[in-house]
């Protein structure tokens, strides 16, 4: 495709969920492995969302959620990245998501969902052999 670059990945709090520590404990370690990232900060809708993505040329969208209220705001992130032919973004997630709930947000078009325990070298492995390859230096 010719992109160059190290990946670019929005990670974001949608909804009313207040608690970000796990959110910011992974744009750091994603920094760290040299991906760019953007922190959106708390309440973002998931318009924000995708219109942050879509803004800063992102490769991918990190959510985290804690409220409860994943299946809501998954299905409507993934329906707005349709909706705006940037459904090339790969979205990840991670929070207090049940297990039996996974598999629909993965039908959906999740890519993965990292529950609590997940650590933060199994999440930038999963990105860099996922999303797309930063160019060779």
């Amino acid at each position: 495709m010719g992109v160059t670059g190290p990946i670019r990945v929005v990670v974001a709090k949608p909804g009313l969920d207040g608690h970000d520590r796990g959110a910011k404990v992974i744009a750091r370690a994603l920094r760290d492995a040299g991906m760019e990232v953007i922190y959106t900060g708390l309440h973002q809708t998931p318009e924000q969302i995708v219109d942050t993505a879509i803004q800063e040329d992102a490769d991918a969208i990190g959510l985290s959620i804690l409220s409860g209220a994943h299946n809501t705001l998954f299905a409507k992130v993934m329906e707005l990245l349709r909706e705006r032919d940037a459904a090339d973004i790969k979205v990840f997630g991670g929070g207090i998501i049940p297990e039996e709930d996974i598999p629909p947000l993965k039908a959906q078009g999740v890519a993965a969902i990292f529950t609590p325990g997940a650590t933060t070298t199994s999440i930038v492995e999963w990105v860099n052999a996922n999303v797309r390859q930063p160019a060779e230096a």
